[in-house]
């Protein structure tokens, strides 16, 4: 299966960031992808309010991914913002909409980020379930940025059939953060013998802006990680499209030779 990663970066207009993901889709169905990983808050860059656009998973801009999921026949996997729990009407919840080709699936951020001076959990309420989805044979297990820091949502994922993790995000800069998501993206392969399929924001700096506050805005680096946690293919911080063939037989190899899953004790 031919995948690819579509490292864009975002901003307020959601009009402009539909664009980037109709074209970024084109791009991926014409390089042969079925399936295209968009990063976690496509719909809106996070530094912008976000209350304001959030929309349940049947509202305009879902259904106009969903549009674009169907004219290009392949499967998108995206960041949006849906509205809070019920009784909560200031918070949203951080969403990733997967769509096209048959499948509709949803998985709503569990891990929030309330580090490094941001608190996700000021304006978003937290998802309880891990979510995974089937296509054309294989298992995708879903995750969203911080969620790459805690082992447990992955390997429940694999123990859930996932062959792949997907992880969206709009990762944090700062001093070694690059290095910290690419540690991190190997290291959660490794744990659930899975391929990661880590799509992140491209980094705002490489096209001469600067972001303000605290916010995460992205780093780039998005990669692709192999079960054994070798870094298969990888972008810089630019904005780019990334493709590479799955061949989930290396994951039925992986717990072959490296049986972590089965040989692991639950306390």
């Amino acid at each position: 299966m031919r995948i690819a990663l579509a490292q864009i970066i975002t901003g307020r207009d959601l009009a402009a960031n539909l664009g980037l993901v109709e074209d970024y889709a084109a791009r991926a169905k014409a390089g042969g992808a079925e399936l295209v990983v968009f990063p976690e808050a496509t719909m809106r860059a996070f530094g912008n309010s976000l209350l304001d656009i959030a929309e349940p998973l049947d509202g305009p801009w879902a259904s106009r991914v969903r549009a674009i999921a169907a004219d290009q026949d392949i499967v998108i996997v995206a960041g949006m913002f849906t509205p809070g729990a019920a009784g909560d009407a200031g918070k949203v919840r951080n969403t990733l909409l997967v769509t096209g080709r048959g499948v509709e699936a949803s998985y709503d951020k569990i891990h929030l980020f309330d580090a490094f001076g941001f608190a996700e959990s000021d304006t978003v309420d937290a998802g309880a379930e891990p979510v995974t989805f089937a296509f054309d044979g294989v298992t995708f297990g879903l995750a969203t940025c911080y969620d790459i820091r805690f082992p447990d949502l992955f390997t429940e994922n694999a123990d859930r059939g996932a062959d792949v993790n997907i992880v969206c995000a709009s990762w944090g800069s700062g001093p070694g953060k690059a290095e910290q998501w690419k540690l991190l993206a190997r290291a959660r392969a490794a744990d659930s013998t899975t391929l990661v399929l880590a799509c992140g924001q491209g980094d705002p700096t490489s096209q001469g802006i600067e972001p303000k506050g605290a916010a995460p805005t992205g780093v780039g680096h998005s990669v692709v990680v192999s079960p054994f946690g070798e870094v298969l293919d990888e972008l810089n911080g630019a904005p780019g499209l990334l493709f590479a063939d799955l061949d989930p037989a290396t994951v039925k190899e992986a717990r072959t030779k490296l049986p972590v899953l089965a040989n692991r004790h639950k306390f």
